[in-house]
């Protein structure tokens, strides 16, 4: 009953004060607080910045260290498991550092099994078999050759070069043709060193000087 004549009243001042009904006063004074806001909103300062310690620093790459000419074993070691190597991949012999796509062929991407070796012929192939991780690409089509082809150009045109994997090749112990000829003839030149001495060549009767032929003949006409 109190509230209700405290209602009562302070309508009656409004209507007195302003000369408004008071639901008229009311939509006037949410008009008005809205529009406060509003405003002060356009003019608000903005928020400080956040200090540079919360903001994430991506650590710059190293520059790429040329490895000149190693062999398919040394190239290993760059796959990606130690993080202070150089991430190393190898396209027709030639090797690229593609540390800076780590996300793909560094450990857990989609291409690490490529990492730390010369896989020329699983990307002409588009395979992902370990027995096609190697560099050898004979026997391939002409359409996994333009494929390479096109790997090739984009690792030349997006990573640096950085060496060349060193080619082996299978030692023989097959004479080669001609060398025994020529070892033989230069051992039949050659004196033995350990054996006896060769013999003085016999001269021929033509090669005798012509004194002691005469002499010898006769010496057979006398004894005749």
């Amino acid at each position: 009953m109190v509230n209700l004549q405290l209602w009562e009243t302070f309508k009656e001042s409004i209507t007195a004060y302003t000369g408004l009904s008071p639901t008229t006063f009311f939509t006037v004074l949410a008009l008005a607080i809205a529009f406060y806001y509003v405003v002060s909103g356009l003019f608000e300062s903005p928020p400080p910045p956040r200090p540079r310690s919360f903001e994430p620093e991506m650590e710059p790459l190293p520059p790429p260290v040329q490895l000149g000419e190693v062999t398919e074993e040394e190239l290993k070691v760059y796959d990606g498991s130690d993080t202070k190597k150089p991430l190393l991949m190898a396209i027709k012999g030639q090797i690229y550092d593609v540390t800076q796509s780590r996300m793909f062929y560094g450990p857990g991407g989609p291409y690490a099994l490529f990492a730390g070796k010369d896989a020329s012929r699983a990307l002409a192939k588009m395979s992902f078999e370990e027995k096609d991780l190697t560099g050898d690409i004979s026997g391939l089509g002409p359409f996994e050759l333009d494929a390479l082809q096109d790997w090739e150009y984009k690792f030349m045109s997006k990573y640096v070069k950085v060496g060349s994997v060193k080619k082996s090749v299978p030692v023989t112990d097959a004479p080669i043709p001609g060398d025994s000829s020529e070892a033989s003839g230069t051992d039949a030149a050659k004196p033995l060193e350990d054996g006896p001495l060769e013999s003085a060549p016999v001269e021929s009767e033509e090669n005798k000087p012509k004194e002691v032929v005469a002499s010898t003949v006769n010496a057979d006409v006398k004894e005749e």
